[in-house]
């Protein structure tokens, strides 16, 4: 990452911090009366192979002993209604400004990947992570609404990790590189626009 890039990341997040801490605090009262603890939900990622970090999120699930994989089809019911609209409005991402704050992630870039697909990828994930993972991404706005509906077909745990690995993970990867043959803060405000817009497209049109 460019010190540039690392400014400018800083910046916004500040920013946006500053501006979205009496909302947020209040989301949190909310979601500790309606849902309980926990509220966050942090889980394992890496921002470079064999380097992992803590990625935090509000939680959209219901707690289970054990939870481990992507999100598919058999995860389905566990999500609450509270937790499908954070999801929606893209609201269960906001600590992850902490993590930009930190610089285990980027506002652009790949989505940080779980441990097992970086070690089952190591030469794709290689060159994937030679970008710092970030909120949103070439591949997080042209994939993320087909890998969802592809992992929603998903029966159980064994059938999701077979599709994400096998359907997801080259066109993720492919998009990711590509961004990283083009990256510039221009075209980082540029995607993160577009990740403004139709997030704001999703919350007046979708029902």
């Amino acid at each position: 990452m460019t010190w540039q890039k690392r400014l400018f990341d800083l910046t916004i997040a500040l920013l946006l911090a500053a501006v979205l801490l009496p909302p947020f605090a209040v989301l949190l009262i909310f979601l500790l009366l309606k849902e309980g603890r926990p509220i966050f939900y942090v889980a394992e990622r890496m921002k470079a192979p064999g380097v992992p970090f803590h990625l935090w999120k509000l939680r959209t699930m219901t707690v289970v002993c054990e939870d481990s994989g992507v999100s598919g089809g058999d995860k389905a019911a566990r999500i609450t209604p509270v937790g499908r609209f954070l999801r929606r409005a893209r609201l269960d991402e906001i600590p992850q400004l902490w993590n930009v704050i930190r610089g285990d992630m980027s506002f652009v870039g790949p989505r940080p990947p779980l441990r097992l697909y970086v070690e089952r990828f190591p030469a794709l994930y290689a060159e994937v992570l030679k970008s710092r993972p970030g909120i949103t991404g070439l591949a997080t706005l042209h994939f993320h609404a087909h890998e969802e509906w592809l992992l929603r077909q998903c029966r159980d745990a064994a059938e999701t990790d077979a599709v994400y690995a096998r359907r997801c993970v080259p066109q993720k990867a492919a998009l990711d590189l590509m961004y990283q043959r083009n990256q510039s803060l221009c075209f980082d405000l540029r995607l993160i626009a577009q990740t403004g817009f139709g997030v704001l497209l999703k919350r007046l049109f979708k029902k």
